[in-house]
């Protein structure tokens, strides 16, 4: 089967983006102990393309992150950069101008890490903002046990998830095991805009 790369350069405000990204996907590709062929082998994305991802030259979808970090069994969170867990029990705060971003540069798709340490508990929030008319596509089954909750904040939210298909509007919740291929499509005119929590089970 041909490796799918769907890789494109990001724009100029992506840079710093990419070469964030591209360095913790490095860096979490030596502590496997795996070489590029390697982690191409077990993400289906093309050695040419992980270098460049690495090297910062080129910003990866939403669904060629997914596959990266599912080959490096980690969270794409990781991957992005996100926080330090708290260190104690007092409380953290983080700002909106600090919460880790990351921009698909072919669809507009972007995602933001909102849990001031997800690292503390077993379950960090985000928040995705997907454009009108588009898809992420299906994103690879997580770890069993991982699951996911969301709530619409704006717009409507198609997701697909173990032959399923739910329309969701502003106000409406879904949970669901994310141990499954699954998707989430805006197919109106609008702006969708949504909160998810991801808890793994121990």
């Amino acid at each position: 089967m041909a490796k799918q790369d769907e890789i494109a350069a990001g724009p100029q405000h992506g840079d710093d983006l990419a070469g964030a990204f591209g360095r913790n996907v490095r860096r979490r590709r030596e502590e496997a102990g795996l070489t590029l062929e390697q982690l191409s082998t077990q993400s289906s994305v093309s050695r040419a393309m992980l270098s460049k991802v690495e090297r910062g030259e080129k910003s990866p979808t939403i669904g060629v992150a997914s596959k990266i970090a599912h080959a490096l069994d980690v969270s794409l969170s990781d991957l992005v950069g996100a926080p330090d867990a708290a260190a104690s029990g007092v409380a953290v705060v983080m700002r909106k101008s600090d919460r880790p971003a990351f921009r698909d540069p072919e669809t507009g798709f972007e995602r933001y890490i909102v849990s001031a340490a997800p690292g503390a508990g077993r379950a960090e929030m985000v928040v995705h903002h997907l454009p009108a008319q588009v898809s992420t596509g299906l994103l690879p089954a997580y770890p069993p046990g991982t699951e996911k909750q969301l709530v619409v904040l704006e717009g409507a939210l198609t997701v697909a998830v173990g032959g399923i298909s739910e329309t969701l509007n502003a106000g409406d919740s879904l949970f669901f095991q994310a141990d499954a291929d699954h998707g989430f499509a805006n197919r109106t005119d609008a702006p969708c805009e949504y909160i998810m929590v991801i808890s793994r089970r121990t």
